[in-house]
């Protein structure tokens, strides 16, 4: 394993560390040679939003690790040291007070979405100028979802599951009929308008790379609700997710006159084989009572490390829970593979003993990433 320390700030306690890209071997992944397509890198990280970040919350974490300061410039320095081409970053605040400035100055123009209601924090995709140009963007607001539901007279007790997991009805009306403005819903957890109304939201944006064959590609960049008890809930927005991001890929196609290629990231908060990640690469739920309303894929997708080297044991870690919630998919073709991915740590390794974050690691999520090739069509 290739581990690189770098020194975050005044203390070498503060210095994250940064892992490097390894080359995928095998198969037919890399049956190009590097001089037949361009390539780039992407990043993907639940940044831990400081608005979180509670002492009560992480005993297990050093103090020091856990103060703004020292955690920005962590952060800050990690994410120039890894210099992808994109960063899909999840639990972004302080955006415009820290991470807009400070990423421009490093060569990054970024677009963000804040989290609904009176969250702090949202979801943001940093790019760089000299390797791609912003074609149009949209926001995904899953409270939306709420509005679907607006024009149902009833909802029988044997159907709530089914109709909370249709996030495809009515997509095309999402922008007719604004979220109702509200506290945060306090309301019987049974009732499908409160379910819903999670303040969860993502972005998608479509680039055209600065190459010479000046392909688009569109990345979406999203974070799923995170109680494990409200499977239904999470994915209603995932078949939400990839509603509007078929719209999207229709619009950009027609737009532009091209062939999109797609990669989707983030903080699914949905561990491997469960309900939302077989959606998302199969769409097939794995359960029964949802089985009638789940439409097929709108496009198919794979996930990066699935598809590579498996998915890693863990992508989060704390003492009271350690598994993989964070994934980047694409949707594959013959123009776009994944030639590289960035290296993960072991679970016994050093650095996350004991539970993140760390003076190592200044999120309790790990980053995700992937290079990818792109050839011409």
């Amino acid at each position: 394993m290739s581990v690189n320390m770098t020194t975050g700030g005044s203390s070498s306690k503060s210095a994250p560390i940064i892992r490097e890209f390894v080359d995928v071997e095998g198969g037919d992944i890399r049956s190009r040679g590097q001089s037949d397509g361009i390539r780039f890198r992407l990043v993907s990280y639940n940044i831990l939003a400081q608005a979180y970040v509670k002492s009560s919350l992480f005993p297990h974490s050093p103090s020091p690790s856990l103060r703004w300061k020292a955690r920005s410039q962590a952060i800050l320095t990690l994410l120039k040291n890894l210099g992808a081409d994109f960063f899909c970053l999840q639990e972004v605040d302080e955006y415009d007070s820290f991470y807009k400035r400070n990423m421009a100055d490093h060569g990054y123009s970024s677009i963000y979405v804040q989290r609904s209601g009176q969250k702090r924090d949202g979801c943001g995709i940093f790019y760089k100028n000299n390797c791609a140009e912003l074609l149009g963007k949209e926001t995904i607001e899953y409270n939306d979802l709420v509005d679907l539901l607006l024009d149902e007279t009833s909802l029988s007790a044997d159907k709530q599951n089914e109709t909370l997991a249709d996030g495809n009805n009515g997509a095309h009306a999402m922008n007719d009929s604004p979220v109702k403005s509200s506290p945060e819903c306090r309301g019987d957890p049974n009732d499908p308008h409160v379910r819903l109304k999670r303040d969860c939201v993502g972005i998608m944006a479509a680039f055209r790379l600065k190459d010479p064959f000046h392909r688009v590609v569109i990345l979406a960049n999203t974070h799923l609700y995170w109680d494990p008890e409200w499977a239904d809930v999470k994915l209603a927005q995932a078949k939400y997710l990839l509603s509007r991001l078929a719209q999207f890929k229709t619009l950009v196609t027609d737009k532009f006159e091209c062939t999109p290629s797609l990669i989707l990231s983030g903080d699914f908060n949905s561990t491997p084989g469960d309900k939302v990640y077989q959606y998302l690469i199969s769409g097939n739920s794995s359960s029964a009572s949802l089985m009638t309303c789940l439409e097929e894929l709108p496009f198919p997708l794979c996930s990066v490390h699935a598809f590579t080297r498996g998915e890693p044991p863990f992508t989060n870690c704390t003492p009271d829970f350690t598994n993989t919630l964070d994934y980047i998919f694409f949707s594959p073709s013959d123009c776009l593979k994944p030639v590289s991915i960035l290296e993960l740590p072991e679970l016994d390794s050093p650095d996350v003993v004991g539970g993140l974050p760390n003076y190592s690691h200044p999120s309790d999520h790990l980053p995700i990433g992937a290079e990818f090739e792109i050839t011409k069509e």
